[in-house]
């Protein structure tokens, strides 16, 4: 289960994004991905093609207990490569144990589009999230320490009569 912002939290954060992207362009839609995993992209072993599969796939994830169910095509037409192209890195990213492609081939009217899940991803960068919160803690701590440090101690002394 994912905690969600308070209303204004989340009003704020879609001002700000507003006045970074402007209005219409958060307006016809957004995405969120983690910045852990674009910053820490190449030591999950991701190119600039897995990159840009893994985000449009993200853009059809809109709920946790809901997986992407895109096309194959489709993820082509709009990360620019072939529909092999994107089979071929799609199995490259299973094997990586990266992501988990469902097929869904028991229809009536013969295959529906796979379902592809996020968890190895999510799983393989928690490592990255959880040095990097701990380096912020650290670094949190260490100017906390510093400006203790460079609060005088007053004493209060007595006058002399």
């Amino acid at each position: 289960m994912t905690k969600s912002l308070p209303k204004s939290a989340e009003s704020e954060a879609l001002r700000r994004n507003e006045a970074k992207w402007t209005k219409p362009l958060m307006e016809a839609g957004w995405n969120a991905i983690p910045s852990i995993i674009i910053e820490k992209q190449e030591a999950l072993g991701l190119d600039a093609i897995d990159m840009n599969i893994i985000l449009h796939l993200s853009n059809y994830w809109w709920h946790a207990d809901n997986l992407p169910c895109p096309s194959v095509e489709t993820v082509a037409r709009a990360v620019g490569v072939s529909g092999r192209t994107v089979q071929k890195r799609v199995k490259a990213l299973q094997e990586l144990g990266l992501l988990t492609r469902t097929e869904r081939r028991n229809t009536r009217f013969g295959s529906d589009t796979n379902l592809y899940s996020f968890e190895g991803l999510i799983a393989a960068s928690l490592p990255f999230a959880k040095e990097k919160l701990a380096d912020r803690a650290k670094r949190d701590q260490e100017e906390r320490d510093r400006v203790a440090r460079k609060k005088p101690k007053l004493k209060l002394v007595a006058a002399n009569t």
